[in-house]
């Protein structure tokens, strides 16, 4: 059995970890504290709470399927699992250097999960309309839709969960393996965090994708904040943990002393609010999940009708998605995220539960973007992948060099990766020692701990005009970091592969029917007289060649759709590698 926990202070504002921060490993509990029953539930964090006051740390999670543990008419579905798990420990050790390894674990880049939506865009649709008509008959004024990922699982679990913290840093992280099941969350949202009679509650509701740019994220963090869609859905869930905290509190200590701060994570932006309060002398731990679980930000409002509708929405258990993982240190002190973000595995099954709060302002398209941009933080950690630049290699030497490493090392500060000049260089130089005077492509290469790779190929000519071909539906992967930034995790790309040998590349569009780019380039059109190229906001590679024509004035920047296409006199091909390539549009 093994546990990590890797909890921030949640009462620390500062970018050191805090006092109350935890970083530790647990291993051969003294016993393991099971529910099955709901009506087991309560009595096991009673002895959750004893064991603790007697010295003793107890770690742990609860599914979302608990909750009929604490109120009969909190509607699930029967859970897939225990409802209750905690490990009791005599002391917590210091965190390893290196994730745990099974004896027959798998080498790292063999770690991966393939995974499947369950959930079509029609069968999306049809419920926001069904969630729109339940709000407009007043039944509820907000309810958190959600749906799993499923997926193959192959390699060791701990491998997976590094990843998943590098994809998802800070917060609230743990990895739990029972033996028989493995639990791995990233989840940056705070439950509650309960000391002495100060609790503390930070409902997470309100999303944003992260831009290209600082300037595009303070733009997008700006615009989340003064939405009236996104502050109605946080106010809503601030107001039930309001009541919720007052069935615990002391006459008048609920607060609100925040309202709508953005946190930038890594995929996405996120805009929480502190609910606090002091707790009534002789309240228990017991009573305190009674009062607030399952957390109002993973429900809806009011919590008993939005479970209701979740109940009949969802055909399964949600699991330990949505439900509450967590650690009550020695003497009491107890702290639980909200399971989100929050992998699960079992018996070479993953899965990873996705969903968004809907309320009368939602669109469906909108929150199936939200959705995308959410399980971003999944798919970065679900395959080993490099970082990649392409780069143009001949007599003159490398070109356009110092903006591709540029643009290199924003990826790795983007994805956490290290990134070492003076090794690059190294290898680069070494490469261009026996190139000759001939072109070549040269492929560079990193990984997560800053390893080199470079690889050169012959460059023939390219004879011009080359043929493109329209997609044939959009690119839902647009907006993706694996399409702002250059790596090896290509597959949104190579599923838009011409299978005819005679056409060059695919030119792609994204949701709103706006062009972006090729699949291995980016595109340049000729319209009403003046050559334009896709803006980054359409979701597209910032190419290396694009810039440099943007920067000599060739190129300017304007949103092309497919039914300008017919306007357009002319097309190219462009990308550092090969320059400007005249191109034709094939049917």
């Amino acid at each position: 059995m093994q546990i990590r926990l890797d909890f921030c202070d949640p009462r620390h504002k500062g970018t050191a970890p805090g006092p109350q921060a935890l970083r530790c490993a647990f291993e051969q509990p003294r016993q393991t504290l099971v529910a099955y029953q709901a009506e087991q539930v309560r009595a096991l964090l009673e002895q959750v709470e004893q064991l603790a006051k007697e010295g003793y740390w107890c770690v742990g999670f609860l599914r979302y399927e608990a909750a009929s543990a604490f109120d009969a008419a909190l509607l699930t579905h029967a859970a897939d699992g225990p409802l209750a798990w905690f490990g009791v420990f005599d002391q917590a050790l210091p965190w390893p250097d290196e994730p745990p390894k099974p004896l027959d674990a798998q080498p790292p880049a063999s770690t991966q999960v393939r995974w499947q939506a369950t959930l079509e865009r029609a069968d999306f649709d049809a419920n926001m309309a069904r969630i729109h008509q339940d709000i407009a008959a007043g039944a509820y004024y907000q309810v958190n839709y959600t749906a799993p990922l499923q997926g193959r699982f192959s390699g060791d679990p701990p491998t997976l969960f590094t990843r998943l913290q590098r994809a998802q840093p800070g917060g609230y992280a743990a990895y739990i393996d029972t033996g028989s099941e493995q639990v791995l969350s990233v989840s940056p949202e705070l439950f509650f965090d309960w000391h002495d009679d100060q609790i503390l509650t930070r409902p997470m509701k309100g999303t944003a994708p992260r831009g290209s740019t600082a300037e595009q994220d303070q733009a997008l963090a700006q615009a989340l904040v003064e939405s009236p869609k996104e502050r109605a859905e946080n106010v809503m869930i601030v107001d039930l943990l309001r009541n919720d905290l007052s069935r615990i509190a002391q006459p008048h200590s609920v607060a609100v002393p925040s309202l709508f701060q953005v946190q930038a994570l890594p995929t996405v932006l996120q805009m929480v609010s502190d609910v606090c309060a002091r707790t009534r002398a002789g309240t228990t731990l017991s009573e305190v999940f009674a009062a607030l679980f399952p957390c109002g930000s993973i429900t809806g409002a009011p919590k008993v009708r939005a479970m209701q509708a979740i109940h009949a929405l969802e055909p399964n258990a949600r699991g330990i998605y949505c439900g509450s993982i967590g650690v009550v240190r020695p003497g009491g002190h107890a702290t639980f995220n909200v399971a989100i973000r929050t992998v699960s595995l079992r018996d070479g099954q993953a899965r990873c539960g996705i969903g968004s709060g809907i309320t009368w302002e939602a669109t469906a398209d909108a929150e199936w973007r939200e959705w995308q941009t959410k399980r971003a933080f999944v798919l970065r950690a679900s395959e080993a992948f490099k970082l990649l630049e392409t780069l143009r290699l001949d007599a003159g030497g490398f070109q356009h060099l110092d903006a591709h490493l540029s643009r290199l090392q924003s990826a790795a500060q983007h994805f956490g990766y290290r990134f070492d000049p003076e090794r690059i260089h190294a290898n680069l130089q070494q490469l261009r020692g026996d190139a000759g005077a001939q072109a070549w492509r040269v492929r560079l290469l990193i990984d997560a701990q800053g390893q080199v790779w470079c690889e050169k190929f012959a460059l023939p000519s390219t004879p011009e005009p080359i043929a493109l071909a329209l997609a044939t539906r959009c690119l839902e992967a647009a907006h993706s970091e694996f399409t702002r930034f250059k790596t090896t995790q290509r597959a949104h790309y190579d599923a838009f592969a011409p299978t005819d040998p005679t056409v060059f590349d695919t030119l792609l569009y994204n949701a709103q029917d706006q062009l972006t780019e090729c699949t291995r380039g980016n595109i340049a059109l000729l319209l009403d007289g003046r050559w334009v190229t896709p803006p980054l906001r359409c979701g597209l590679l910032g190419g290396i060649g694009r810039a440099h024509w943007l920067q000599q004035g060739r190129l300017s920047e304007a949103v092309v759709t497919r039914q300008d296409l017919p306007r357009v006199q002319a097309l190219a091909f462009i990308n550092s590698l090969r320059g400007w390539l005249d191109a034709r549009l094939i049917s």
